[in-house]
């Protein structure tokens, strides 16, 4: 049974009146965690598709980047965006059992709003809508708020990346401390450390990106320094 095919049968069985916390507590553990990881972004992402008031084939484009959809599962993807976009509960409840599925790794849940990211930027434009749905689902997730400024940093052109607020530091923090910051940061990102967390496959992908975001951003500090 294809990936997509466990994700559509999971939120069918909430179209068919089932509710959100016995679907998700079904999928509490491996390998169907990789079916929740795989909801909780596509989900969440149509749910803030209403955030600016339409989905673009960019914000398609996005999930297939990071979802690898195979053209036979292409209608099975579909199905599976449209049933949670026009589900009745709220972004709220979708958010808070996310939450309570991952509470015992947090850092998922990062994971998880890197991909929301990801695809709220896909058009290139970002709505102040998806700000603050990305604002909600964050709290809701219990993200530290350095940790999603430094996600909107990497993600949200502002000119140029503030390479401080990416690696969760400051301007005033001693070089050493930075130095350990990037460190850890970097062996957090790695494929390995991930792989040992038991993250989905599609969550490695996502953090391809961050590393080269979090290398730049050492790279641009320790030049400033030197």
């Amino acid at each position: 049974m294809s990936l997509w095919t466990r994700i559509s049968d999971a939120l069918a069985a909430l179209a068919q009146g089932e509710s959100l916390a016995e679907v998700f507590e079904r999928l509490r553990t491996p390998p169907e965690r990789r079916v929740a990881f795989a909801i909780a972004v596509i989900a969440l992402g149509a749910k803030m598709a209403k955030a600016d008031g339409h989905v673009t084939r960019d914000e398609v484009a996005a999930f297939r980047e990071v979802f690898q959809i195979a053209r036979a599962d292409e209608a099975g993807a579909a199905k599976v965006f449209n049933l949670a976009r026009t589900d009745i509960a709220g972004y709220q409840e979708y958010a808070q059992r996310i939450r309570a599925m991952f509470s015992e790794d947090p850092k998922t849940l990062c994971d998880l709003m890197e991909g929301l990211f990801h695809i709220a930027m896909a058009d290139g434009f970002y709505h102040p809508g998806e700000n603050r749905f990305l604002e909600d689902v964050a709290e809701i997730f219990g993200v530290p708020e350095p940790d999603f400024r430094a996600l909107r940093a990497r993600f949200v052109p502002d000119a140029k990346p503030d390479p401080y607020t990416v690696l969760g530091v400051t301007p005033q923090t001693p070089m050493p401390e930075i130095r350990r910051a990037w460190r850890r940061l970097v062996q957090e990102t790695h494929p390995d450390s991930m792989m040992a967390r038991g993250v989905p496959p599609e969550a490695i992908k996502l953090a391809e990106k961050r590393m080269v975001d979090i290398n730049r951003a050492w790279e641009d500090i320790n030049d400033a320094a030197a």
